[in-house]
């Protein structure tokens, strides 16, 4: 019994874990508004090291149209502002002299649309990932009925973990319609 157990914790968790990482995906889609997390994917060459943006500077956003970067160094104010350049994310960074400010262009309606069609892509992608999961699940299951376990055991665990799936496959459903809701709010 304590398989079954294992078996249905096991796809849980990694369930959740599908789940974590859209939603983390999902936060890099900008909304129109600023978020530092929208600079997650910039790298910049620290030293002949290409390091993550955010651990060579402060990023924050006094407001819903702005972000800040703040380098740790003044020296790394010209790396920054190419890194931000070459990053492709339709950003134009204003380099003051002591921190570069990153206007955010508000969205268009063709460009929010492009972006509900990544997010349900994305989302699709991770409904993919679940149901994987819950195929490796049922293949243990039936593994555990040809080593002994009970045929009806055997089949409530592959009922338990369909409804499992069904629970984070309506929650990644749920992920789309606020992220979209975010994106076509004006």
């Amino acid at each position: 019994m304590e398989e079954v157990e294992l078996c249905l914790d096991d796809a849980k968790t990694q369930m959740e874990e599908a789940l974590a990482f859209l939603t983390k995906e999902l936060q890099k889609i900008r909304a129109g508004k600023a978020t530092p997390q929208m600079l997650d994917s910039v790298k910049v060459d620290y030293y002949g090291t290409m390091t993550p943006l955010n651990q060579v500077s402060n990023i924050h956003t006094p407001d819903a149209k702005l972000i800040v970067v703040q380098p740790w160094e003044k020296g790394m104010l010209g790396p920054i502002e190419k890194a931000i350049q070459l990053a492709n994310l339709g950003f134009n960074p204003i380099n003051d002299g002591t921190i570069i400010r990153i206007p955010v262009p508000p969205l268009t309606e063709e460009r929010r649309k492009e972006l509900v069609k990544n997010v349900k892509a994305e989302v699709e992608n991770i409904k993919i990932r679940i149901r994987n999961i819950r195929r490796d699940a049922n293949d243990f299951a039936k593994n555990l009925e040809k080593d002994g376990l009970a045929e009806d055991i055997t089949k409530k665990l592959i009922d338990d973990i369909q409804k499992l799936t069904n629970s984070y496959i309506e929650k990644a459903d749920k992920v789309l319609e606020a992220k979209e809701k975010d994106i076509m709010q004006v």
